[in-house]
């Protein structure tokens, strides 16, 4: 949910940051009324004071990572407050492996100035006040956030610095990213075993180990994102939609449903994309294979192939000579399972995502 802008960047927050959100001020009520003998609606009050600060701590750190990344010319996307934290979405990868670490460590840098000043504030402070207490609490984050984000594993910022370096010692971008990546699962696992052993001294509260819990399996997903990234990126170069896009099978607006797929399975090219075409034999539309299929057996010889097809004008275009980054970024932009294919004005083929998918990721399990 986009909630702002700030800088002309997006502020989103994820549902998780309202877990988050809920936790933090639960659990620092409990402490506020112990520390400062506050009532109940007094503490919870104050509970919600120190959520948000956590929260504007986080911004600010994000806020690090996009003013450096436009420094060295990357667009910032948006700003998404979330479980772990937070992340900022760039336009595109980092060109170089300094510029990768320097965008990487400049949120871990703002949290350790917020922490600094949040340590010399508490220093000033009289002891056993409100506002004592809530520079003690946002010391104690900001220097935990500066800490956990710099540990060498993805998703978090130390991941992104460790690749950083890899990359400039092998002139591997997607090794250093899945080194980073392995490292990253080894530290979901180590997280979880410090959960489970404080849960075993009941050295956490009970409402906090589902979060903590929750850290974990962010962090083991966004560790396997990560690594799956490389992977398809390593094969981008192979996108070649001249070779990839399947061919076309015109039939005439009108023709039954069944016509057109008997047709097509005694064409050379069985996997051809049915293509709708007018009386001037120019393609108007595309069958949707999704749709085709739901039709039963038996109304199929009854049904116009136009109640199953889609506009060719409303399908995402991409031009054949289009490289895999290209390819990958529109259907990031405009998921979808068939882009038509051009050549000039002229439709010259259908690109079907499980084909695509197929061809980045021949291990997994596609629909065709």
């Amino acid at each position: 949910m986009t909630v702002a802008r700030v800088g002309g960047v997006p502020l989103r927050v994820d549902a998780s940051m309202l877990l988050l959100t809920a936790v933090v001020t639960i659990l620092y009520a409990a402490l506020a009324r112990r520390q400062l003998d506050l009532g109940h609606l007094g503490g919870y009050l104050v509970g919600l004071g120190f959520a948000v600060s956590l929260l504007g701590s986080v911004l600010l750190h994000e806020l690090g990572h996009a003013l450096t990344a436009r420094r060295y010319g990357m667009g910032v996307r948006g700003i998404t407050l979330e479980l772990l934290g937070g992340y900022t979405e760039m336009d595109r990868d980092a060109p170089t492996p300094k510029v990768d670490l320097l965008v990487s460590l400049a949120g871990p840098a703002v949290s350790a100035v917020l922490g600094a000043a949040a340590v010399a504030a508490t220093v000033a402070l009289p002891v056993g006040t409100l506002a004592h207490q809530l520079a003690f609490q946002l010391a104690v984050c900001n220097v935990v956030v500066t800490v956990f984000n710099s540990l060498p594993g993805l998703p978090l910022d130390g991941g992104r610095a460790l690749r950083a370096a890899v990359w400039a010692l092998t002139r591997d971008r997607h090794r250093g990213t899945e080194v980073a990546g392995w490292i990253g699962r080894a530290l979901a696992v180590a997280t979880l075993a410090v959960v489970v052993l404080l849960t075993l001294r009941r050295a956490i509260a009970p409402l906090a180990l589902p979060l903590m819990l929750l850290v974990a399996v962010t962090l083991w997903r966004g560790a396997g994102q990560s690594i799956r990234l490389a992977r398809i990126s390593r094969r981008l170069p192979l996108v070649d939609l001249f070779r990839l896009a399947r061919p076309l099978l015109p039939v005439p607006s009108g023709t039954p449903l069944a016509e057109a797929q008997r047709r097509r399975a005694e064409a050379p090219a069985p996997r051809a994309a049915l293509t709708v075409v007018d009386a001037a034999g120019r393609p108007v539309a595309l069958v949707d294979p999704a749709r085709a299929e739901a039709v039963p057996p038996e109304r199929r010889p009854w049904l116009a192939v136009d109640a199953v097809s889609r506009d060719l004008g409303s399908l995402p275009a991409l031009p054949v000579g289009a490289d895999g980054e290209h390819v990958l970024e529109t259907v990031r932009t405009h998921p979808g399972a068939q882009y038509v294919v051009t050549a000039g004005e002229d439709v010259v083929g259908v690109l079907h995502i499980a084909d695509l998918a197929q061809l980045l990721e021949p291990k997994r399990k596609t629909n065709t």
